[in-house]
């Protein structure tokens, strides 16, 4: 175990400390790991506790369905990967992890019934944010694996998080800032205290897991001493221990997963909670360009449509770059009216009314909750709060006569209602990225918008222009018609 410092964490320069990591791995493992994947015959199945974890994949189906009937058809297809979402965000942590155990028990009679291997992923929120430890514990306990390890990967390249000398960081500009120190650590349900990952595993466990019996895997493990040490360490992890990877880069999650396959086809278990870099990497799935705008709007005169939902201070300054740097239209949504029994119904007919008509005038649309956060004494409360306004910005987009050019949901919660509820998603296909971290969808016949592109934005993941670049990419060039 590496020693835990008990100093708070300094922010650094982004440039100097990437600077004076020691040289990546030298030699590309992605070849190697896809054909160990192949040769294994295993299936990757992801629980992804918000939509957004598709942001580093294409070609991979989303569902939003656990039955077993439907897991058989998906074990038995031939993509080598798929995606389950849960949005267990939005739950309480007693029913997130009641979830997690149902969806657990069904992926094992699917597995039974299919006589497909399984290994399975629990993708989370990049900034520390989730239903940690509850929602794996009943994952790992439903699977019949409770000896299994548990490594905790946060890192996501995309987002600029990076994890280094056992601390999580979040970029910002040109530095980096430990994440108990961003405004992510203050989330109102899943806040912490802790950037040094041993720490924080001590304090979402209450204890029951000392920092210091938390395992590590270093960068010079990974860098300087390769596959093979990564293999000897993790086999030392106990059964049901724990243990953090350090990673800056790609190429420290390919030595990873080399050392990680070498180490389960020993027989050796593990659930990893990770970001969503690891998932591509651990899916043998090789990264492809960004999608050009003209691929993704149809053939029609109304505009585009911008469901805003997520409060975090990012999408704050995205959302006014959007308005303030184009010709988006702005329909503002009172949380305070949609909270209130009284005033809800009026304020949901209001909206709906104003949206409709600016997208039938052809104008792109920003509808979004007011910015105000309204927080509550419990976190039960406040997950109340944010399953009422998320359930009216459904019924608005059902409600809504006239389908968009496009459709961007910003945030997890509101995207993850927004397909599930408001579109009625059952399976749809991750076509790949529109900006680094902002995944598309390709929506399924049984959808309110057959074939649409539905674009997926983290509300913790872009710079502050990227809603505008994004509208900018969609919108019809001057002087020509919408396709």
């Amino acid at each position: 175990m590496d020693a835990i410092s008990p100093t708070m964490p300094a922010t650094l320069s982004i440039i100097d400390t990437l600077a004076d990591l020691p040289p990546e791995w030298p030699e590309d493992r992605l070849a190697e790991i896809q054909a160990r994947i192949k040769a294994a015959g295993r299936k990757i199945v992801v629980l992804d506790d918000d939509p957004t974890g598709t942001q580093t994949v294409h070609g991979v189906p989303v569902l939003t369905t656990w039955s077993v009937e439907a897991l058989v058809r998906e074990l038995e297809s031939s993509t080598r990967a798929f995606y389950i979402l849960t949005n267990s965000r939005s739950l309480t942590a007693s029913a997130a992890a009641k979830l997690a155990g149902e969806i657990g028990e069904n992926l094992e009679n699917a597995r039974v019934r299919t006589g497909c291997q399984i290994d399975v992923i629990s993708r989370s929120d990049s900034t520390l944010r989730g239903h940690f430890p509850g929602e794996v514990d009943a994952l790992s306990a439903a699977l019949g694996m409770r000896e299994a390890a548990c490594l905790l990967i946060p890192f996501f390249l995309e987002g600029g998080r990076y994890t280094i000398a056992n601390v999580h960081y979040v970029a910002e500009n040109d530095r980096l800032i430990p994440a108990a120190q961003t405004p992510y650590a203050r989330d109102a349900v899943f806040g912490y205290r802790h950037s040094n990952l041993c720490r924080w595993i001590e304090e979402k466990t209450r204890g029951r897991v000392p920092a210091g019996e938390v395992a590590t895997i270093t960068m010079d493990e990974l860098r300087s001493l390769g596959p093979n040490q990564v293999a000897r360490k993790l086999a030392a992890v106990p059964a049901g221990g724990y243990g953090i990877v350090n990673a800056a880069a790609y190429r420290d999650l390919e030595v990873l997963v080399a050392g990680l396959l070498e180490t389960e086809a020993r027989g050796k278990r593990f659930v990893c909670r990770t970001a969503a870099s690891f998932v591509r990497v651990r899916a043998g799935i090789a990264p492809r360009d960004t999608i050009a705008g003209d691929e993704l709007t149809i053939r029609t005169d109304h505009g585009g449509l911008f469901v805003v939902g997520s409060y975090v201070p990012k999408t704050t300054a995205q959302l006014h770059k959007l308005l303030g740097d184009t010709d988006c239209a702005a329909v503002a949504v009172s949380v305070a009216k949609l909270i209130d029994g009284g005033r809800r119904q009026d304020e949901i007919d209001r909206v709906v009314t104003a949206t409709a008509e600016r997208l039938r005038d052809g104008r792109d649309t920003a509808l979004f909750t007011s910015r105000e956060l309204v927080t509550a004494a419990s976190d039960r409360e406040n997950l109340t709060i944010a399953k009422r306004v998320s359930d009216s910005l459904i019924r608005i987009v059902r409600a809504l006569p006239c389908q968009p050019r496009y459709l961007v949901a910003k945030g997890g919660i509101t995207s993850s209602d927004v397909a599930t509820r408001g579109l009625g998603v059952r399976r749809a296909m991750v076509m790949g990225q529109l900006l680094p971290g902002v995944p598309v969808w390709q929506l399924g016949e049984e959808t309110r918008y057959p074939g649409m592109a539905y674009i997926v934005f983290p509300g913790n993941v872009g710079s502050d222009d990227a809603l505008a670049e994004i509208q900018k990419k969609l919108a019809p060039k001057k002087g020509e018609r919408p396709r």
